[in-house]
């Protein structure tokens, strides 16, 4: 009996090789990247017509012989221009004293509790905002007109001192009161939105604290609310710098009132309106670099970042990164 060859499984195939996971891409470093700015054609092309348009300006400064610049340079500092530029500064700086510290009263009187107080200070407000500021200087002007004497004594009875109106109110005095008042009004406004700006928050907790009010008013409320006012105050000291020029009306002879006796007498009109002008671009600009670091200085805490450089600090910031470029050139 044959017998058949014993038939041996079929071995299975070995399983395959467990493929090992690849490395992930290495993230390239950040020196590596290559940071394209964004193309702005726009930005370039109105750059470059406002830098036309400014050199097209200049130019015709510069070139256009009716300026006459050397009738310029030669009444820039004339007795008479510097005697009306100093009093229009005189007159500036007087009549923002005055209006402000008016303009305080009335602001503190439109936030008290007395209705009595309230309204009046409303009043006040309402009607030298509404009124022209040359309507008040000659109404002021002309007071002789309604009240020929003034005098002092007891009310609604008799007087202990009368003065004529005329000889106690000149062009001068009368130009004071007059800008004192509008000033007033508009700095009232700016004095009470200031305060209101302040959160009511701190003031409940400095009550909580039990800080006596004049201690919260003076270490709470007006170092957060001169952050509101200095800005608006510097643009109406600006605003009051250049607004003295109406009291040339009343025959004040300030800056603007210099320049036209001269140019009555020389015909020089032109040059000489614009040496009032430069004076009052000379003095403004004064002006706002010292608002810019008033406001600074009271913005200090207001961020979290601290305070940004100053035009100072940036230029030297610059002149330093300017060097160490050309160190490494060389």
């Amino acid at each position: 009996m044959a017998t058949t060859p014993d038939v041996l499984p079929p071995t299975a195939a070995p399983p395959p090789a467990r493929a090992e996971p690849a490395d992930p891409p290495s993230a390239p470093s950040a020196a590596a990247l290559v940071i394209v700015a964004r193309r702005r054609p726009g930005r370039l092309l109105a750059a470059a017509a406002a830098l036309l348009l400014f050199g097209m300006v200049l130019n015709s400064l510069v070139r256009n012989r009716a300026f006459r610049w050397e009738v310029v340079g030669q009444y820039f500092t004339t007795t008479s221009i510097v005697d009306g530029l100093l009093l229009t500064l005189w007159l500036t700086a007087l009549v923002m004293v005055l209006g402000f510290a008016l303009g305080t009263v009335l602001a503190l009187a439109r936030l008290s509790d007395n209705p009595v107080l309230k309204s009046l200070s409303w009043g006040f407000v309402w009607v030298f905002r509404a009124t022209p500021l040359l309507v008040q200087l000659l109404f002021w002007f002309n007071i002789g007109a309604l009240y020929p004497r003034l005098g002092v004594g007891v009310p609604f009875g008799p007087e202990f001192l009368t003065v004529k109106t005329v000889n106690l109110l000149g062009p001068v005095l009368t130009a004071v009161i007059g800008l004192t008042l509008h000033e007033a009004a508009f700095a009232a406004e700016v004095v009470r939105s200031g305060i209101l700006s302040v959160d009511q928050g701190q003031l409940e907790a400095a009550a909580s604290l039990g800080l006596r009010r004049r201690r919260v008013l003076r270490r709470i409320v007006v170092p957060q609310a001169m952050r509101s006012i200095v800005p608006t105050a510097g643009n109406m000291l600006i605003g009051t710098l250049k607004g003295t020029s109406i009291v040339s009306v009343l025959a004040v002879q300030d800056l603007l009132y210099s320049a036209q006796l001269v140019y009555n007498q020389t015909y020089q009109v032109i040059p000489l309106l614009m040496v009032a002008t430069l004076w009052y671009i000379g003095v403004t600009s004064v002006l706002s670099v010292g608002q810019y670091y008033l406001e600074r200085h009271f913005a200090r805490g207001a961020t979290r970042d601290g305070l940004p450089p100053t035009p100072l600090q940036r230029a030297a910031a610059a002149w330093r990164r300017l060097n160490a470029r050309a160190g490494e050139v060389g």
